[in-house]
């Protein structure tokens, strides 16, 4: 359901209810290390776990991390071209890294590959912000179970097998937003809907429409281009290296403070598990 001015939205059922949680001094602790490690890249949360970091087996070329010119979805020649975009290539990344940490976190790979590719673009692009592949893992998560709602699962193209669509933001309960998109990405030509692994709105999407996986499209649906989008849009809070603000990019995201602290609650699971000696 729609939750009070959230730009970005999960519906009714995706996102499980929060036990009560020390919001605060206590459980923020965590929370510190974890969204943008005031230490860098390579610091630890405060509880000691280290925070995975993708294995490189080469430079990273900068050409990879730059969105190429986007083709708008209204222009493509047919349907089809929506679902064509293969797997974001990521040859600089230890294919059995990624494997080890999406078998220790329970994160099908493909949405890992996802995750791992938006930390290193905003690394890369916006590298004051300081954002962990972990927060936006932990969002995949919670809006969609990775792709996963309703039992679709993730193509090699990116791709939920089942579109992932919200209910219709038509005042009943939630807030009445009309069709932005020509029902382009959420099927429906009189309301807009919450789409995709990461649930974005499409009036939202105008605006933050990223092309994660270079395939000269930007789609809501693709978990590449999803990924990158929350990653930017986290990052435009400003920088995610204290407490105050991880928890404001956070609740930008959704206007929760339940929902912030889901997100650290998940965020620091995937931390602690992923802490492989990577």
């Amino acid at each position: 359901m729609w939750r009070g001015t959230r730009s970005v939205l999960g519906w009714s059922g995706v996102v499980a209810g929060i036990a009560a949680l020390a919001v605060g001094a206590v459980y923020a602790v965590n929370v510190a290390g974890l969204g943008a490690k005031p230490g860098g890249f390579d610091s630890q949360l405060d509880s000691g776990q280290k925070i995975a970091r993708p294995l490189l087996t080469g430079p990273i070329d900068s050409a990879t991390t730059t969105t190429p010119p986007v083709t708008p979805l209204e222009e493509a020649e047919a349907p089809a071209a929506l679902s064509s975009s293969g797997g974001f290539p990521m040859p600089w990344v230890d294919p059995e890294w990624i494997a080890q940490v999406a078998a220790a976190t329970g994160i099908p790979e493909r949405a890992m590959n996802a995750y791992i590719a938006a930390h290193l673009a905003v690394a890369a692009e916006l590298p004051d912000c300081g954002l962990d592949w972990t927060t936006v893992a932990a969002i995949g998560s919670i809006e969609s179970n990775h792709g996963r709602y309703g039992g679709a699962t993730l193509g090699d193209d990116g791709y939920p097998t089942k579109r992932i669509v919200g209910v219709p933001l038509d005042g009943n309960g939630v807030a009445a937003i009309a069709d932005t998109d020509g029902g382009e990405f959420d099927g429906d030509t009189v309301w807009d809907r919450a789409v995709g692994p990461m649930q974005f709105i499409p009036s939202t999407w105008a605006r933050w429409a990223n092309d994660g996986n270079a395939d000269g499209l930007a789609d809501p649906n693709q978990i590449d281009d999803a990924a990158q989008a929350t990653a930017r849009y986290l990052c435009a809070s400003g920088p995610m290296t204290s407490v105050e603000g991880w928890r404001a990019a956070v609740f930008s995201y959704n206007h929760l403070d339940s929902y912030v602290d889901k997100v650290a609650s998940v965020a620091n699971e995937y931390a602690a598990a992923s802490d492989i000696g990577g």
